[in-house]
């Protein structure tokens, strides 16, 4: 939790705070890639130079210190000597530091061919301050990263994680596009479990579905090699944050950038994937839709052009495979929309049998947007084998009282919420455990029940609970109420007005 008076603070927290001192204007956007390519180059650094360090101490066999594929051999990457932190330390407090670094940066690359184009290489510009610059260099070369107890502590991992969180909510609202807060893909992950096959995140921002993954299955004793993780990035910059992202922890990805995004340029059109886990834009009105009417992936409807809600839901049905499952977020206005072709679009993949769970979420878990959100998860088959037959059922979830705040403006969900939530959805599925509708919380309803509501999905509906947020549906009678009655309120504010001017008159006032 952190402390705004400096107390009790974590490491990654202090590295921080003097981080971002060292920011003095500059903006974050453009200083998080500073920091994070610094901490990037320490890091395959100190993984380089501990192998080095072995290698040296046992020539006697054979073994060459200066040979890349002594590295290449065990997932390291090469760094040359101009490369190498102890020689970006030294020159440190040189004018020449954002040269030196520029040019360490691009021969890594030259030696790394995954790193190709993904290292940020601006570090000579004029306007960064080249003090501050060696100072931050200072700052990051207290800390070990890459060697075997950094490692085995995942020290990186957490300083790099609470990094893209404080620039996301540094940035404000452009900070989402690339970091969704670990406890939402935490529990996403908890809920579908992706154990074994395809992975894919076609909005994949930094990476973090696929990190939070692969600690799942660390922490399940299950095998990295047993899936496969596939993703697409429109933003080039946040496309080569996911790189490094991925590079540092070793994981093998197929992550590919195109500008036009995954629904003018599908990167992996052919893919049918065992698991999809995202995080779309909310309600994105740029998606460009009046391009694509005809579009194959639209099979329970034209999404609206300003609107790509059901553009990503179909986008994610299309990708799954025969026996697939979805986990991912959307605002809570696609519970309930009726506008524009959404409530048919909702309604035919209902009708469909596709939908699995809703979760309705707590407020304030994002950095960058007020915009309530729940959680969609979509099943391909839901007679599978692996779990219960549950055809003609939908779970609903009402979490939106979870939570704890963790400083004024955010919340997160606790290591026993996600447990909560996930236990009941694995326990409803038959995995473990015996399931029951709790009032206020879970309800397992029919597609009858569903039906009544009128094809809308928000859990507080079905779970017996009194709805805190406005059902997006009700909007247009809302208005519809609230204009009839300020018609009145002026109707009555005329009279009186009229009154008012002739018990004026009497007194001998002219208004």
């Amino acid at each position: 939790m952190i402390n705004n008076n400096g107390a009790n603070l974590g490491f990654e927290q202090k590295l921080w705070k003097v981080a971002d001192k060292l920011r003095n204007n500059m903006d974050a956007a453009e200083y998080k890639h500073v920091v994070l390519g610094l901490i990037f180059l320490k890091y395959i650094s100190d993984t380089f130079e501990e192998k080095h360090e072995f290698l040296q101490e046992n020539t006697h066999e054979g073994s060459d210190p200066e040979d890349p594929d002594e590295y290449k051999a065990e997932n390291i990457f090469w760094v040359p000597k101009e490369a190498r932190w102890s020689y970006i330390q030294k020159n440190a407090k040189q004018p020449t530091i954002g040269n030196i670094i520029d040019d360490a940066m691009d021969s890594i690359e030259k030696y790394n061919a995954s790193l190709k184009g993904v290292l940020p290489n601006n570090y000579a510009r004029p306007s960064l301050d080249k003090q501050r610059l060696g100072e931050l260099i200072d700052l990051i070369g207290t800390i070990g990263l890459g060697d075997y107890e950094s490692k085995t502590k995942d020290i990186l991992g957490k300083v790099y994680e609470y990094f893209l969180g404080q620039f996301a909510d540094a940035e404000g609202k452009k900070g989402g596009q690339f970091y969704t807060p670990r406890c939402i893909v935490k529990l996403l992950v908890s809920m579908i479990e992706p154990y074994k096959g395809r992975v894919f995140d076609p909005c994949c921002g930094s990476g973090g579905m696929f990190i939070q993954s692969e600690k799942f299955i660390k922490e399940h004793s299950g095998r990295i090699g047993d899936i496969s993780i596939y993703g697409q990035e429109s933003n080039q910059t946040t496309w080569k944050l996911a790189k490094m992202n991925l590079a540092i922890r070793g994981i093998d990805t197929n992550i590919q950038w195109n500008n036009e995004g995954s629904f003018l340029n599908d990167a992996h059109k052919d893919l049918k994937a065992d698991f999809i886990l995202a995080n779309p834009p909310f309600n994105d009105s740029d998606w460009k839709g009046e391009m694509l009417k005809d579009d194959i992936r639209w099979k329970y409807g034209v999404p609206p052009t300003g609107n790509a809600n059901f553009a990503w839901v179909q986008h994610f049905i299309y990708h799954l495979a025969p026996t697939g499952i979805a986990g991912f977020v959307l605002s809570n206005g696609s519970m309930s929309s009726n506008t524009s072709n959404e409530g048919e679009i909702r309604k035919n993949i209902i009708e469909a049998d596709l939908i699995d769970c809703m979760v309705a979420l707590p407020s304030q878990l994002f950095y960058n947007t007020m915009i309530p959100a729940c959680l969609w998860f979509v099943a391909r088959d839901k007679k599978n084998n692996k779990f219960k037959d549950r055809r003609g059922k939908v779970l609903f979830i009402d979490a939106r009282k979870m939570g704890l705040m963790i400083d004024r403006r955010h919340r997160e969900l606790s290591e026993e919420d996600i447990k909560k939530i996930s236990d009941i959805y694995h326990a409803w599925r038959g995995e473990s455990g015996k399931y029951k509708d709790v009032l206020g919380f879970c309800k397992s309803a029919s597609l009858d029940e569903i039906r009544k509501q009128e094809h809308i999905l928000t859990p507080g509906r079905y779970v017996g609970a009194e709805e805190e947020e406005e059902d997006l549906e009700l909007f247009d009678e809302k208005m519809k109420r609230l204009t009839s009655e300020l018609s009145k309120q002026m109707q009555e504010g005329k009279k009186l007005d009229e009154e008012i001017k002739q018990n004026l008159g009497k007194l001998g006032w002219r208004i």
